[in-house]
Protein backbone atom coordinates (compact mmCIF):
# COMPACT_ATOMS: atom_id res chain seq x y z
CA UNK A 1 0.00 0.00 0.00
CA UNK A 2 2.98 2.29 0.60
CA UNK A 3 4.05 1.76 -2.91
CA UNK A 4 0.90 2.77 -4.32
CA UNK A 5 0.94 5.97 -2.68
CA UNK A 6 4.49 6.55 -3.27
CA UNK A 7 3.46 6.11 -6.82
CA UNK A 8 0.84 8.30 -6.84
CA UNK A 9 2.55 11.14 -5.17
CA UNK A 10 5.76 10.78 -7.45
CA UNK A 11 4.04 10.73 -10.22
CA UNK A 12 1.70 13.88 -9.56
CA UNK A 13 4.95 15.96 -7.97
CA UNK A 14 6.32 15.39 -11.54
CA UNK A 15 3.89 15.14 -14.53
CA UNK A 16 1.32 17.78 -12.50
CA UNK A 17 1.53 21.00 -10.41
CA UNK A 18 -0.83 19.59 -8.02
CA UNK A 19 0.58 20.15 -4.46
CA UNK A 20 1.38 16.39 -2.66
CA UNK A 21 3.89 15.32 -0.49
CA UNK A 22 7.40 15.15 -1.74
CA UNK A 23 8.63 11.64 -1.72
CA UNK A 24 12.37 9.98 -2.41
CA UNK A 25 12.97 9.14 -6.08
CA UNK A 26 14.17 5.83 -5.63
CA UNK A 27 13.45 2.58 -7.45
CA UNK A 28 10.67 1.26 -4.85
CA UNK A 29 8.72 4.99 -5.03
CA UNK A 30 8.67 4.97 -8.95
CA UNK A 31 7.98 1.13 -9.39
CA UNK A 32 4.30 1.68 -10.12
CA UNK A 33 4.52 5.71 -10.58
CA UNK A 34 3.84 5.71 -14.50
CA UNK A 35 0.50 3.75 -13.54
CA UNK A 36 -0.77 6.69 -11.83
CA UNK A 37 -0.24 9.11 -15.44
CA UNK A 38 -3.68 8.90 -16.45
CA UNK A 39 -5.17 10.35 -13.54
CA UNK A 40 -3.46 13.56 -14.31
CA UNK A 41 -5.27 13.83 -17.49
CA UNK A 42 -8.41 12.36 -15.54
CA UNK A 43 -7.88 15.72 -13.35
CA UNK A 44 -7.77 18.34 -16.51
CA UNK A 45 -10.55 16.38 -18.25
CA UNK A 46 -12.62 16.97 -14.62
CA UNK A 47 -11.69 20.65 -14.50
CA UNK A 48 -12.19 21.12 -17.99
CA UNK A 49 -15.87 19.95 -17.50
CA UNK A 50 -16.47 21.85 -14.90
CA UNK A 51 -15.07 25.32 -16.17
CA UNK A 52 -17.64 24.39 -19.41
CA UNK A 53 -20.40 24.27 -16.95
CA UNK A 54 -19.38 27.26 -15.54
CA UNK A 55 -19.02 29.46 -18.66
CA UNK A 56 -22.56 28.08 -19.71
CA UNK A 57 -23.63 29.16 -16.31
CA UNK A 58 -22.60 32.62 -16.96
CA UNK A 59 -23.20 33.17 -20.64
CA UNK A 60 -19.55 33.37 -21.31
CA UNK A 61 -18.53 34.42 -24.79
CA UNK A 62 -16.97 31.39 -26.79
CA UNK A 63 -13.66 32.91 -27.24
CA UNK A 64 -13.61 33.60 -23.10
CA UNK A 65 -14.15 30.37 -23.03
CA UNK A 66 -11.81 28.40 -25.13
CA UNK A 67 -8.57 30.83 -24.25
CA UNK A 68 -8.90 29.39 -20.75
CA UNK A 69 -9.70 25.72 -21.26
CA UNK A 70 -6.70 25.93 -23.90
CA UNK A 71 -5.02 26.90 -21.15
CA UNK A 72 -5.66 24.76 -18.28
CA UNK A 73 -4.13 21.58 -19.17
CA UNK A 74 -1.11 23.46 -18.73
CA UNK A 75 -1.97 24.50 -15.61
CA UNK A 76 -2.69 20.93 -14.34
CA UNK A 77 0.32 19.50 -15.68
CA UNK A 78 2.81 22.63 -15.40
CA UNK A 79 3.73 22.65 -19.09
CA UNK A 80 5.69 19.82 -19.04
CA UNK A 81 4.58 18.51 -21.89
CA UNK A 82 4.40 21.21 -23.88
CA UNK A 83 7.99 21.56 -23.30
CA UNK A 84 8.44 18.22 -24.85
CA UNK A 85 6.26 19.56 -27.74
CA UNK A 86 8.22 22.16 -28.37
CA UNK A 87 12.02 20.54 -28.04
CA UNK A 88 10.50 17.76 -29.93
CA UNK A 89 9.54 20.33 -32.69
CA UNK A 90 13.29 22.03 -32.87
CA UNK A 91 14.67 18.71 -32.92
CA UNK A 92 12.58 17.89 -36.06
CA UNK A 93 13.18 20.68 -37.94
CA UNK A 94 16.94 20.97 -37.36
CA UNK A 95 17.10 18.11 -40.10
CA UNK A 96 20.47 16.88 -38.31
CA UNK A 97 22.09 14.15 -37.85
CA UNK A 98 20.32 11.45 -35.16
CA UNK A 99 22.88 12.70 -32.10
CA UNK A 100 22.33 16.43 -33.28
CA UNK A 101 18.57 15.99 -32.58
CA UNK A 102 19.01 14.62 -29.20
CA UNK A 103 21.56 17.04 -28.38
CA UNK A 104 18.97 19.57 -29.24
CA UNK A 105 16.14 17.66 -26.58
CA UNK A 106 18.66 18.03 -23.75
CA UNK A 107 19.08 21.43 -24.68
CA UNK A 108 17.17 23.25 -21.89
CA UNK A 109 16.49 26.16 -24.38
CA UNK A 110 13.48 26.63 -26.81
CA UNK A 111 14.58 27.81 -30.73
CA UNK A 112 12.29 29.47 -33.05
CA UNK A 113 10.64 26.67 -33.88
CA UNK A 114 9.97 25.35 -31.00
CA UNK A 115 8.03 28.78 -30.16
CA UNK A 116 6.46 28.79 -33.74
CA UNK A 117 5.02 25.30 -33.19
CA UNK A 118 4.02 25.66 -29.50
CA UNK A 119 1.98 28.87 -30.31
CA UNK A 120 0.41 27.13 -33.68
CA UNK A 121 -0.61 24.05 -31.04
CA UNK A 122 -2.44 26.92 -28.73
CA UNK A 123 -4.06 28.79 -30.83
CA UNK A 124 -5.25 25.01 -32.53
CA UNK A 125 -6.43 23.93 -28.80
CA UNK A 126 -8.46 27.26 -28.31
CA UNK A 127 -10.38 26.98 -31.91
CA UNK A 128 -11.47 23.59 -31.24
CA UNK A 129 -12.57 24.53 -27.70
CA UNK A 130 -14.17 27.20 -29.40
CA UNK A 131 -16.15 25.32 -31.45
CA UNK A 132 -17.09 22.51 -28.80
CA UNK A 133 -18.79 25.16 -26.79
CA UNK A 134 -20.97 26.16 -29.67
CA UNK A 135 -21.66 22.34 -30.80
CA UNK A 136 -21.11 20.72 -27.31
CA UNK A 137 -22.37 17.00 -28.51
CA UNK A 138 -19.22 15.29 -28.34
CA UNK A 139 -17.68 17.16 -25.48
CA UNK A 140 -16.72 14.28 -23.60
CA UNK A 141 -14.79 12.79 -26.58
CA UNK A 142 -12.45 15.83 -25.91
CA UNK A 143 -12.03 15.10 -22.35
CA UNK A 144 -11.50 11.72 -22.61
CA UNK A 145 -8.50 11.99 -24.65
CA UNK A 146 -6.19 14.23 -21.61
CA UNK A 147 -6.36 10.17 -20.04
CA UNK A 148 -6.16 8.62 -23.32
CA UNK A 149 -3.36 10.12 -24.26
CA UNK A 150 -1.42 10.07 -20.84
CA UNK A 151 -2.48 6.07 -21.03
CA UNK A 152 -0.29 5.28 -24.01
CA UNK A 153 2.54 8.28 -23.35
CA UNK A 154 3.21 6.34 -19.98
CA UNK A 155 3.48 2.92 -21.74
CA UNK A 156 5.71 3.89 -24.89
CA UNK A 157 8.20 4.86 -21.90
CA UNK A 158 8.14 1.42 -20.66
CA UNK A 159 7.58 -0.53 -23.59
CA UNK A 160 10.21 1.56 -26.07
CA UNK A 161 13.66 1.03 -25.63
CA UNK A 162 14.88 4.32 -24.66
CA UNK A 163 17.38 6.61 -26.89
CA UNK A 164 19.80 7.75 -24.09
CA UNK A 165 20.80 6.23 -21.16
CA UNK A 166 19.94 9.43 -19.00
CA UNK A 167 16.94 11.81 -18.66
CA UNK A 168 13.40 11.16 -16.97
CA UNK A 169 12.37 8.49 -19.66
CA UNK A 170 15.26 6.58 -18.60
CA UNK A 171 15.28 6.96 -14.66
CA UNK A 172 11.07 5.98 -15.17
CA UNK A 173 11.35 3.34 -17.42
CA UNK A 174 14.64 1.81 -14.78
CA UNK A 175 12.86 2.41 -11.61
CA UNK A 176 9.57 0.84 -13.22
CA UNK A 177 8.20 -2.58 -13.06
CA UNK A 178 7.98 -2.86 -17.05
CA UNK A 179 5.64 -5.80 -17.16
CA UNK A 180 3.17 -4.58 -14.66
CA UNK A 181 3.27 -0.99 -15.55
CA UNK A 182 3.21 -1.74 -19.09
CA UNK A 183 -0.36 -4.14 -18.65
CA UNK A 184 -1.41 -1.66 -16.56
CA UNK A 185 -1.45 1.41 -18.72
CA UNK A 186 -3.02 -0.77 -21.50
CA UNK A 187 -6.34 -1.88 -19.34
CA UNK A 188 -6.31 1.89 -18.42
CA UNK A 189 -6.38 2.86 -22.16
CA UNK A 190 -8.68 0.04 -23.28
CA UNK A 191 -11.47 0.32 -20.39
CA UNK A 192 -11.71 4.02 -21.14
CA UNK A 193 -12.35 3.59 -24.71
CA UNK A 194 -14.61 0.68 -23.55
CA UNK A 195 -16.39 3.42 -21.86
CA UNK A 196 -16.42 6.25 -24.09
CA UNK A 197 -17.65 3.67 -26.76
CA UNK A 198 -20.56 2.47 -24.58
CA UNK A 199 -21.62 6.38 -23.68
CA UNK A 200 -21.09 6.97 -27.68
CA UNK A 201 -23.49 4.14 -28.66
CA UNK A 202 -25.97 5.18 -26.07
CA UNK A 203 -26.17 8.87 -28.18
CA UNK A 204 -26.91 6.92 -31.47
CA UNK A 205 -24.75 5.56 -34.24
CA UNK A 206 -23.49 9.38 -35.52
CA UNK A 207 -21.56 9.63 -32.71
CA UNK A 208 -20.27 5.69 -31.94
CA UNK A 209 -19.02 6.11 -35.28
CA UNK A 210 -17.30 9.70 -34.13
CA UNK A 211 -16.35 7.97 -31.52
CA UNK A 212 -14.54 5.29 -33.53
CA UNK A 213 -13.12 7.51 -35.65
CA UNK A 214 -11.19 9.26 -32.92
CA UNK A 215 -9.68 5.92 -31.41
CA UNK A 216 -8.79 4.61 -34.84
CA UNK A 217 -7.09 8.19 -35.62
CA UNK A 218 -5.34 7.56 -31.74
CA UNK A 219 -4.04 3.91 -32.93
CA UNK A 220 -2.71 5.44 -35.97
CA UNK A 221 -1.03 8.51 -34.51
CA UNK A 222 0.63 5.98 -31.63
CA UNK A 223 1.90 4.10 -34.44
CA UNK A 224 3.44 6.58 -36.61
CA UNK A 225 4.65 8.18 -33.64
CA UNK A 226 6.73 4.93 -32.79
CA UNK A 227 7.82 4.55 -35.99
CA UNK A 228 9.57 8.38 -35.55
CA UNK A 229 10.83 7.57 -32.29
CA UNK A 230 12.77 4.11 -33.52
CA UNK A 231 13.61 5.86 -37.38
CA UNK A 232 14.57 9.24 -35.90
CA UNK A 233 15.84 9.35 -32.77
CA UNK A 234 16.44 5.68 -32.17
CA UNK A 235 14.19 5.31 -29.01
CA UNK A 236 11.73 7.07 -26.54
CA UNK A 237 12.84 10.05 -24.42
CA UNK A 238 10.72 12.36 -22.06
CA UNK A 239 10.46 14.67 -24.62
CA UNK A 240 9.08 12.36 -27.06
CA UNK A 241 6.69 11.34 -24.94
CA UNK A 242 5.51 14.80 -23.82
CA UNK A 243 4.96 15.18 -27.80
CA UNK A 244 3.25 12.37 -27.85
CA UNK A 245 0.69 13.00 -25.16
CA UNK A 246 0.21 17.05 -26.34
CA UNK A 247 -0.89 15.94 -29.89
CA UNK A 248 -2.72 12.60 -28.69
CA UNK A 249 -4.75 15.30 -26.34
CA UNK A 250 -5.27 17.51 -29.68
CA UNK A 251 -6.39 15.28 -31.61
CA UNK A 252 -9.23 14.10 -29.41
CA UNK A 253 -10.22 17.42 -29.15
CA UNK A 254 -10.38 18.27 -32.98
CA UNK A 255 -12.16 14.65 -33.18
CA UNK A 256 -14.99 16.27 -31.34
CA UNK A 257 -14.71 19.30 -32.64
CA UNK A 258 -15.20 18.32 -36.39
CA UNK A 259 -17.88 15.50 -35.27
CA UNK A 260 -19.56 17.76 -33.95
CA UNK A 261 -20.48 19.59 -36.47
CA UNK A 262 -21.04 16.68 -39.20
CA UNK A 263 -23.82 15.12 -36.07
Amino acid sequence: MQSIWSGFCVAFSLYSAVPVPQIPWEKRTMRWALCFLPLVGALAGGLELLWFWLCRLWGADGLFYAVFAALLPVVVSGGIHLDGLADTCDALCSFGEREKRLQILKDPHIGAFGVLWLAAFLLSAAACFAQVYCTPELLPLALVGFFLARAEGGRKIVTLPCAKDSGLAYLFAEGSDRAVVAKTLFGEWVSCAAALMCWAVRRGSETACAAMLCLFAQALWSLWHKRLCMKVFGGITGDLAGFYISCAGLLALASAAVGGLII
